[in-house]
């Protein structure tokens, strides 16, 4: 079940928010919540829900154990746990990887290594939730919940439990046990979550049908269709996340929650130490405050900062997904932080805005090149033609079958909401809440439309 499906639209969600707002007293409302959560983890992964409880059990009963420890013992329970969030991630997500790369190593050809490979629903992000939740107790920011109601919601609420954001759990712990839910949060939270929507179906589902034809399809694209290609995906994967983030923190409102803000205009930025302040910002800072820190951050001697930013980088790649593509787009990043904090960064200021955005913009597509194709051989293919080496060429065969006005239009309003400011229209006399509420159930209307034509497709994070 996705958030964009009819299923969730118009079945889970309207049942699920009448249970829970007629649920009397809080702990009510957990339990709702909570088996709301289960039965939206159920409908996707029924296989893998017993690990998932496994993996909330575990998790509460270390930060009980390290919460009432001192002195090495606080420290064991804290490795403790955070190696047996990090094996579970591990063996699921990494072990087939690694196994198949050593076969093929040794010439033994591929393995059969039965379940593995299979990747259970949001344990990425569980897991980050886990290890933050464990290591800050260790460093005495919060105390451990001895709810287990409360941490079980924490750990598997559904509007996070895919696709983030990443919620640290000493930025929510007040609301698992107090909040409120009112009728101007809720509205306000309705209002976000469908321009969340609007961003999934109607920006990221139509740009993403170009991307898959360069990407998939054309063997040998030309320059002109592997730059649409780049572009097209571009702002897909920026829409998508950013539109999955955006219908987790409506929900989150409505619910009397409050999940941090994931993005901010990361394409306007003018260096890729900007994006990564702007792109997917709990993931960076969970990476700053949760490694890069404890690694000795920029404490040390400069190479010992380029070190642990490479690390840092290496190690968000391989988050993303189990494969070289992905590692190498870690390593791209990392190159880049790395020269911008040798140097390059004091250029980057003193140059036309003009020009640093431009740079900023195209070390960003040129990553997603990795972060897209299928394999090293394909992303190489797909540079060569961005460099030309496929000729020119004109779009006609793209025009005959994916360039329509919806597609289209969905790149040059895409482009312009992700690096243009775009000012809010004032329509004397018309009252802003008015023009606000007429624009949200037009965006509302114009995706449901999309949706119930059969054109929504998984989230992109769904898979990482």
């Amino acid at each position: 079940m996705i958030f964009s499906s009819v299923t969730f639209l118009f079945y889970f969600l309207p049942l699920f928010f009448m249970l829970y707002y007629v649920a009397p007293g809080l702990t009510t409302k957990n339990v709702v919540l909570l088996l709301a959560s289960l039965i939206f983890y159920l409908w996707g992964e029924p296989w893998f829900v017993a690990i998932l409880i496994l993996i909330i059990v575990l998790n509460y009963a270390i930060a009980l154990a390290l919460d009432r420890s001192d002195g090495w013992r606080r420290t064991a329970w804290t490795t403790a746990g955070i190696t047996a969030n990090l094996l579970g991630l591990g063996v699921f997500k990494y072990l087939d990887f690694v196994v198949q790369n050593l076969a093929g190593l040794f010439g033994k050809g591929v393995i059969n290594i039965g379940f593995l490979g299979f990747l259970p629903l949001g344990i990425s992000f569980i897991s980050f939730h886990a290890i933050s939740y464990l290591v800050d107790i260790k460093r005495g920011k919060v105390a451990a919940n001895k709810d287990p109601l409360q941490v079980a919601v924490y750990l598997l609420m559904f509007p996070q439990l895919v696709a983030g954001p990443i919620v640290r759990y000493n930025t929510i712990f007040l609301r698992l046990a107090t909040r409120r839910s009112t009728m101007g949060r809720a509205s306000a939270g309705v209002r976000i979550f469908i321009i969340g929507l609007a961003q999934k179906v109607l920006i990221a589902d139509e740009t993403a049908r170009i991307a898959e034809v360069v990407f998939d399809r054309v063997v040998a694209p030309s320059f002109l269709e592997s730059w649409l290609g780049v572009s097209a995906y571009t702002l897909q994967i920026y829409f998508d996340f950013m539109g999955y983030s955006n219908m987790a923190i409506g929900l989150a409102l409505a619910l009397g929650m409050r999940f941090p803000r994931n993005f901010r205009l990361p394409y306007e930025s003018r260096s890729v130490t900007e994006f990564w302040r702007r792109w997917n910002m709990s993931l960076s800072a969970w990476f700053r405050d949760y490694v890069y820190i404890p690694l000795g951050g920029n404490r040390g001697s400069n190479f010992r900062t380029y070190l642990n930013l490479g690390a840092v980088f290496l190690l968000c790649g391989l988050w993303h997904g189990a494969n070289w593509t992905f590692l190498v787009w870690g390593t791209h990043h990392g190159f880049f932080l790395i020269i911008e904090r040798a140097g390059l960064s004091r250029w980057l200021k003193a140059a036309s805005p003009i020009v640093s955005s431009l740079y900023a913009l195209l070390a960003v597509m040129t990553g997603w090149v990795w972060f897209r194709a299928r394999d090293l051989s394909r992303a190489t293919e797909m540079f060569s033609a961005m460099a030309g080496f496929n000729g020119f060429s004109s779009l006609d065969f793209l025009t005959r079958i994916v360039l329509y006005p919806t597609t289209v239009g969905a790149l040059v309003i895409g482009a312009a909401l992700a690096v243009l400011w775009v000012p809010r229209l004032k329509i004397a006399p018309v009252p802003t809440w008015l023009s606000d509420t007429a624009a949200t159930a037009a965006l509302f209307a114009l995706s449901i439309l999309s949706v119930a034509a059969g054109s929504y497709s998984p989230f992109l994070y769904f898979r990482f």
